[in-house]
């Protein structure tokens, strides 16, 4: 299993609907909006690193309202345990 970290950069028109519509592209695990530089993070899933040219390039970066993205392919994975401790810092 291949994993990705999709950045997305909207254009303004598109914020309310792109959320919905990037996950509903096969292969897209999640979607949130953050604040930053970039307007939405997409989790990809993939059997194939292969495949992830048709969900990024195909489907992610052709969809209307997608103004540039930036990929990054996943190394190694850590235990949900430890991924949900990095995510409630401060809380």
């Amino acid at each position: 299993m291949t994993h990705a970290i999709v950045l997305i950069e909207a254009e303004r028109g598109a914020m309310p609907t792109l959320g919905s519509r990037l996950a509903d592209i096969e292969g897209v695990g999640q979607v949130y909006s953050v604040t930053g530089a970039w307007d939405f993070v997409a989790i990809v899933h993939v059997p194939r690193h292969e495949q992830l040219a048709d969900v990024v390039t195909a489907g992610i970066g052709q969809l209307e309202g997608v103004s540039r993205t930036q990929t990054m392919v996943a190394f190694e994975a850590f235990s949900r345990h430890d991924l949900e401790a990095l995510f409630s810092v401060g809380q």
